[in-house]
């Protein structure tokens, strides 16, 4: 298979994602009419500190501690607060949590330096949360990102890390008739580069993001569990249209090894925290 036809069954691949509330995959058809092999709960459950940035920049030792009392058992970093690694790794065997992620830009992921720091704090993946506007313009542009994050991926290995790119939704559109991030994955490493799947925004792109879990065996390893409303708006987890049980049925195929809990701007932080922990923690699949 040449490089035009990877290119065009991936980016199609995608496309039909799109669609993929009336043409899901029979897999994924099968998940939602039956039974599965399925976890007995979302664990270990996590939460990307993003959400309670505030908190993070008041005191990280006190948040990782809350956050420990709420039930987490995992955290995702979104900056570190003046907290050397070494305070880092110490908070969190302080507080009981482990790290396994970290959100990093495109341009700190590239240095050696966020590579040890994340090798001492005890992180196995890095995460590149978004893009500058300049290198995603074109489709060109994204399959040179497949190249660069590829080459990335490898420098990670070396560390003993691995990396992962987190959607958004503007990825997922397609134009020029491919998708994005079709091109992303045609031109990058699947033993390197892996996907960070954002459950908000991929219903928002029009995703069903059953059928994408489905689609993308082994190539997604960690999800961000949000949640989206009828009319497009992050809501509360648990009080939107997003198909729990069907989600939990598509994991163990799609390879989800982690769970972060994450709304973007909350009304209340710890609040929403600690409900999302409770819901999701009475979450079953029958």
């Amino acid at each position: 298979m040449n490089r035009r036809t990877a290119l065009g069954l991936l980016g199609g691949g995608l496309l039909g994602l799109a669609r993929a509330r009336s043409t899901p995959s029979s897999l994924a058809a099968q998940i939602r009419s039956g039974p599965a092999r399925v976890p007995a709960a979302l664990d270990p459950l996590g939460i990307q500190l993003y959400t309670l940035r505030g908190r993070m920049a008041d005191g990280v030792e006190a948040t990782l501690d809350l956050v420990a009392s709420i039930g987490y058992r995992e955290v995702e970093f979104a900056g570190y607060f003046q907290r050397t690694p070494a305070q880092i790794r110490a908070a969190l065997r302080a507080s009981g949590l482990s790290a396994p992620s970290a959100h990093v830009s495109l341009e700190a992921v590239e240095q050696e330096a966020t590579m040890a720091a994340a090798a001492e704090i005890g992180h196995q993946w890095l995460v590149v949360p978004s893009l500058p506007a300049n290198v995603r313009q074109t489709l060109n542009d994204w399959s040179r990102l497949g190249e660069r994050f590829t080459r990335i991926g490898r420098t990670a290995q070396s560390w003993g890390l691995r990396t992962a790119y987190h959607n958004h939704d503007t990825e997922l559109r397609p134009f020029d008739g491919e998708v994005p991030l079709g091109v992303f994955l045609a031109a990058s490493d699947p033993a390197l580069v892996h996907l960070q799947a954002d459950l908000f925004w991929l219903a928002q792109g029009g995703v069903d993001p059953v059928d994408f879990l489905t689609r993308w065996p082994g190539r997604v390893p960690m999800v961000h569990v949000k949640d989206r409303g009828p009319n497009g708006e992050m809501v509360d987890i648990g009080t939107g249209t997003l198909d729990w049980r069907a989600i939990l049925r598509a994991a163990p195929a799609a390879g989800i090894r982690h769970w972060f809990v994450e709304h973007d701007n909350p009304e209340e932080p710890v609040a929403f925290a600690r409900s999302a922990r409770q819901w999701l923690g009475r979450l079953t699949v029958d």
